[in-house]
């Protein structure tokens, strides 16, 4: 005899493809946590293929769509992301094309601005969160690598703007100018305070770039630590205060 079948087992699950846009709809953060953590680790490549601006244009396309889809959770948020992000994504393409028609600032304005969007927003949600789980958890560490894409994107339009601002001492000869791989290495370790020497800020904007990239690392981790100390102290229940009454 067949055994009967309970209601959970005779209902059909759904396709693959399906679950996993579901955890995308219900995870928006954690997803673009995930592409960022992806596009940080393929950064290297930039330098490991001949044609490396292509490789490097696809990391930031990921980086922008990924962002915009976090932050589709409103209409208004989702304008303005598209605003800035459209710009952007068309200038890569076309400067990796056409380099001489549309210069690097074309691309990197509208990026920054759309970095800038993007960190504010993670810091508002973090701000307002009821309680601690996984989407503010992934919401801060994604805004704390937000802040090193931003600034590299900075270091990339100084050397763009004012000449000579880096110097390299040890690094390779292949990546001795500030783009692409070498920008994201240099802010990432100026952000995390390391500061191997590898690469010197000369001109004045160049430092004022990397002192206050240090200092916004430095002041972020310590506000994101004490505001999820304080949502999740706020969320548990008050402690029973022993009574002073004799026991009969």
């Amino acid at each position: 005899m067949k055994s009967a079948r309970t209601p959970a087992e005779s209902v059909a699950l759904p396709p693959v493809r399906f679950l996993w846009l579901q955890w995308l709809r219900r995870h928006p953060l954690a997803a673009f946590l995930v592409g960022l953590v992806l596009t940080f680790a393929s950064a290297p490549l930039d330098e490991q293929f001949r044609d490396g601006d292509l490789v490097e244009a696809l990391r930031l396309t990921v980086v922008l769509l990924a962002g915009l889809l976090a932050l589709s959770d409103r209409r208004g948020t989702l304008i303005w992301g598209i605003a800035l992000v459209t710009p952007a994504m068309v200038g890569k393409w076309v400067n990796h094309w056409l380099p001489d028609l549309v210069p690097d600032w074309t691309f990197l304005a509208p990026a920054l601005l759309f970095c800038v969007f993007v960190v504010l927003r993670l810091l508002r949600f973090i701000l307002r969160a009821p309680r601690v789980d996984s989407e503010v958890l992934c919401a801060g560490v994604a805004g704390y690598l937000m802040l090193g894409l931003l600034w590299s994107l900075l270091y990339i339009l100084t050397a763009r703007l004012v000449p000579d601002s880096f110097a390299f001492t040890v690094s390779p000869v292949g990546s001795q100018s500030m783009k692409g791989f070498t920008a994201l290495y240099y802010s990432l370790i100026t952000l995390t305070t390391v500061g191997y020497g590898d690469i010197v800020p000369l001109s004045g904007t160049a430092r004022m770039l990397a002192m206050m990239e240090a200092m916004a690392g430095t002041f972020y981790v310590a506000v994101l630590i004490s505001r999820l100390v304080a949502i999740y102290s706020s969320t548990q229940p008050p402690a029973e205060e022993p009574s002073d009454s004799p026991k009969p």
